[in-house]
């Protein structure tokens, strides 16, 4: 019998750099965490798309050094995903309430549903900044932003699409928005209206 490696051991592996056991973290938690999150979601899709989202902020705060190893690995990420999973309904429960047909909604008589010509422009501006600075990316990086934030596939199917696997895909979404970040402030473009 293989005797399992302890979480903090497998932190403080990856916090000095050893990046190759985020997968064994990953993979000894996976069921346990996918788990709770379908429990609350009742979403396969949702459940994967958060369940990633969860990983992406752990990897941020372990690169950042920010995470303090006191045998509570397991449940500080669970904390991270009840967290992203209150943020998902509470977002989901605003959409609803928007979208009942019961519900009067005052701006839908005051708009008229059309941009104003000045929020045109503002927003076309603001495509070209953020379209320049995401061409500035390594390829590897670029493709893995467009598929995720602009064609909305969840990290499964960008590891699918790209022939690599989820660690690698996750990695590279990471560098990819530390990247763009610099991009703006080394340039100093404004992306936000």
């Amino acid at each position: 019998m293989i005797m399992e490696i302890k979480d903090e051991v497998l932190v403080k592996k990856y916090m000095e750099g050893n990046e190759a056991v985020l997968g064994q973290l990953i993979n000894k938690h996976n069921r346990r965490i996918s788990g709770y999150i379908f429990s609350k979601v009742k979403d396969r899709e949702i459940t994967e798309d958060i369940f990633q989202d969860t990983f992406v902020k752990v990897i941020k705060t372990l690169k950042r050094g920010d995470y303090r190893e006191q045998g509570k690995f397991l449940p500080w990420v669970m904390q991270i995903a009840h967290n992203l999973i209150v943020d998902y309904l509470r977002k989901r429960r605003r959409l609803a309430i928007f979208e009942s047909k019961d519900d009067f909604d005052i701006f839908s008589v005051i708009e008229d549903g059309e941009p104003n010509a000045e929020s045109n422009l503002i927003k076309q501006q603001l495509d070209k900044n953020l379209i320049r600075l995401v061409e500035q990316l390594h390829h590897d990086q670029k493709e893995v932003l467009m598929m995720r934030i602009f064609r909305g596939m969840s990290y499964t199917e960008i590891s699918e699409n790209t022939g690599v696997g989820i660690n690698t895909a996750l990695g590279r979404m990471r560098y990819a928005l530390i990247n763009l970040r610099k991009l703006v402030e080394s340039q100093n473009v404004n992306i936000m209206e």
